[in-house]
C-alpha cells in the first residue's frame, strides 16, 4: 500500500505526511469519522510507513507495499504492530483447559481468524465478534505487557485500536493509564465512528484527526485510475450505491465475476427490478411473494442488502425524473428508458415512505434479522405505496 492507494482524505494525508517529515508525529491519535471513510486503512498505512525498509524509494512518501515488513503488516503478522477489536471472552482463555472450555476457545479462534481473513480482503471492514462484550480489559493488559518491550526492528511500535468507542469501562481506564505513561517507542491510533462515547480524558490525550465521507468524485477518480476494468454502468452503480462508504464499495468490487457482459452487481440489480415489476403488475402479487422467498433463501445477506439498495437507487432516479424530466445524473444511466417508463406509470408515489421502509429493511438485514421475514414484510408493505385504492 502507499498514500496513492488511500481514497480521498487528501487533507488528512497531508497532515500526517507533514508530521512524519518533520518528526512531530504525535504519540497518540484519534482517527474519527463515519464508518467506511478509510480511517483504518490510513492507520495501517502509518504502521507500514514506520516499518517499511524501502520508504525512501517511494515517490509519494508512503510505504513500498512489497518489502517483507510491509507484507507482514498487511498480513497482521508484524511484531511491531498490534491490532485489537471487540472479541469474545472465550478467545482470551489460553485454550489449555480441557473439555468444553477448550472447545469454546478453538471455536472462538476460528471465528476470529475468519474476521481477519475478511479484513485482509477488505481494508475498510471493521471486524467485531458477534458475541463480544466490547474491547476487554485483558486485551488492554496485553498491550501494557507488549509496550514494555522495545520494537523488533526500527524505533516504533504501533497499537491500532479499532472501534475504540466499544472499550469496556475497565479497559478504558487501563488504556488511559497506558496513554498517560506510554513509553516513547509506542504510537497509539484509536479509530472510532462514535468518538463522543470515549472517555473525555482519553480523547484529551490523543490528537484528533477527523475523516469525512468519501465524495463520489474521489471514489470514481480512484476507480478509474486503479480499476480500469470497471466501467459504466457498473462504475456508476458502485459509486452511487456505496454513498461514501468504502466498505460497501469494496464489497461490490470484490464480488465482481469474470469478464461476462453482466456483472454480479448488475445482475442483482436486474433481479430486483424484475421483482418490482411482478410486485406492481395486476394479478402477479403471488409471484412477487414467491420471488421474495426464493431470493431470501438463495442470496447472501450482503446480496440481499444490494438487492434492496438497488431498488432504493432506482426509486431515487424515478423521483429525480418526476421532479425534472431533463435530469441526467442518474444512478442507473443504462436503463434510463425504464426509469422514464416507471415515472410515467407511477406519477404520485410516496417516495418518503418508500425510501423509509427500504432503508429499514436494509438496517434489519445488517442487524441479522431473519431474511425471509424482512423480505416478506418489505414486499407486503411496499405494494400499497404504489397501488392505491
Amino acid at each position: 500500500m502507499s498514500w496513492d492507494n488511500i481514497i480521498g482524505q487528501k487533507q488528512q494525508v497531508r497532515v500526517l505526511e507533514k508530521a512524519l517529515e518533520t518528526g512531530r508525529f504525535a504519540h497518540a491519535y484519534l482517527f474519527a469519522g463515519p464508518e467506511g471513510s478509510g480511517k483504518e486503512a490510513v492507520a495501517f498505512e502509518i504502521a507500514a510507513i514506520l516499518n517499511c525498509r524501502n520508504r525512501t524509494g517511494v515517490p509519494d512518501g508512503g510505504a513500498c507495499g512489497t518489502c517483507p515488513d510491509c507484507r507482514k503488516v498487511r498480513e497482521f503478522m508484524h511484531g511491531n504492530v498490534e491490532y485489537i477489536f471487540p472479541v469474545e471472552s472465550a478467545l482470551l482463555d489460553s485454550g489449555e483447559s480441557g473439555g468444553k472450555e477448550n472447545k469454546r476457545f478453538i471455536e472462538a479462534r476460528e471465528r476470529y481468524d475468519a474476521l481477519l481473513e475478511e479484513k485482509k480482503l477488505n481494508p475498510y471492514f471493521s471486524p467485531a465478534m458477534e458475541r463480544s462484550m466490547g474491547i476487554l480489559t485483558e486485551q488492554v493488559l496485553a498491550l501494557q505487557h507488549k509496550a514494555s518491550f522495545m520494537p523488533e526492528t526500527g524505533d516504533r511500535k504501533i497499537f491500532i485500536i479499532s472501534q475504540a468507542e466499544r472499550l469496556h469501562p475497565s479497559a478504558a481506564n487501563k488504556l488511559l493509564k497506558l496513554l498517560e505513561e506510554a513509553p516513547p517507542h509506542i504510537v497509539f491510533i484509536l479509530v472510532s465512528s462514535r468518538p463522543e462515547l470515549l472517555l473525555p480524558t482519553i480523547r484529551s490525550r490523543c490528537q484528533a484527526l477527523w475523516f469525512s465521507h468519501i465524495s463520489p468524485g474521489d471514489l470514481r477518480a480512484w476507480l478509474e485510475k486503479h480499476r480500469t476494468e470497471i466501467v459504466d454502468p457498473e462504475l456508476s452503480f458502485i459509486v452511487n450505491f456505496s454513498r461514501g462508504n468504502l466498505r460497501l464499495a469494496w464489497e461490490l468490487i470484490n464480488s465482481r465475476g469474470g469478464s461476462g457482459e453482466e456483472t454480479p452487481t448488475i445482475a442483482i440489480r436486474n433481479q430486483a427490478l424484475d421483482y418490482l415489476r411482478r410486485l406492481l403488475m395486476p394479478g402477479k402479487f403471488h409471484e412477487a411473494l414467491a420471488m421474495c422467498e426464493q431470493h431470501a433463501k438463495n442470496l447472501s445477506r450482503s446480496e440481499l442488502t444490494l438487492f434492496l439498495a438497488s431498488l432504493l437507487l432506482f426509486f431515487q432516479d424515478v423521483n429525480h425524473r418526476l421532479i425534472d424530466p431533463r435530469f441526467r445524473i442518474l444512478n442507473n444511466p443504462d436503463i434510463a428508458e425504464s426509469v422514464d417508463r416507471f415515472a410515467k406509470n407511477f406519477a404520485t408515489p410516496d417516495f418518503l415512505r418508500i425510501s423509509t421502509i427500504t432503508e429499514d429493511a436494509i438496517r434489519s438485514l445488517e442487524r441479522n434479522a431473519n431474511p425471509l421475514l424482512v423480505m416478506t414484510s418489505f414486499t407486503t408493505g411496499l405494494r400499497p405505496l404504489f397501488i392505491r385504492a
